[in-house]
């Protein structure tokens, strides 16, 4: 069975990653799998409590994964074995997929220098905030969601075609027709 590794943290935008997630379990061969720095309770942006089922060291050594899956949010901790993971999983070419301001933890493991991306951390966001921009911005395309090679990338309001492109990736679309017609029943249109 395929471990979905979702990532989550104190104030994270779990909405960003519930649709990919919930379109996930249609398939009887992925295991959601939720990953934190500590086997501890965290409160969402939403305020709703996550209780990650292993930490992030724990994932590191984990079999049979397919994809890591990591939200935006507004306390953003990049710890080393943060980066160990994704930068392990880059070298492994398992799918890694970041929306919002969740790409910033792939620029920190410096995976970003080799694929295409968007986000929604500008580089405006890092002049007025005083902050150092991590991003590689000759990469970054104005765009709701990326796809490039075992990365997609996408813009928090963009969590939709995030999720679609993610399932497209794992082929669970009979067609191009099937995955326009989910992505338009999922945004009402």
């Amino acid at each position: 069975m395929g471990k979905i590794l979702c990532f989550v943290y104190e104030r994270m935008a779990d909405f960003e990653m519930t649709l990919a997630c919930h379109m996930l379990g249609w398939d009887p061969e992925k295991q959601l799998v939720t990953i934190g720095y500590e086997k501890a309770p965290i409160i969402a942006a939403s305020k709703i409590q996550y209780l990650p089922n292993i930490s992030v060291k724990e994932a590191i050594n984990q079999d049979d994964v397919d994809a890591l899956i990591i939200p935006g949010g507004f306390e953003r901790e990049c710890k080393d074995e943060l980066v160990e993971l994704v930068q392990k999983f880059h070298s492994e070419k398992k799918l890694i997929c970041a929306i919002c301001a969740g790409p910033e933890f792939l620029a920190k493991a410096g995976i970003l220098n080799e694929h295409l991306y968007t986000t929604t951390l500008s580089e405006d966001y890092f002049k007025e905030n005083g902050i150092e921009d991590c991003f590689p911005r000759q990469n970054y395309l104005e765009e709701k969601v990326v796809r490039h090679e075992n990365v997609i990338t996408a813009k928090g309001m963009s969590f939709v075609d995030f999720a679609i492109e993610i399932l497209d990736y794992f082929k669970m679309f009979e067609n191009t027709e099937e995955k326009e017609a989910c992505a338009k029943a999922y945004k009402g249109e």
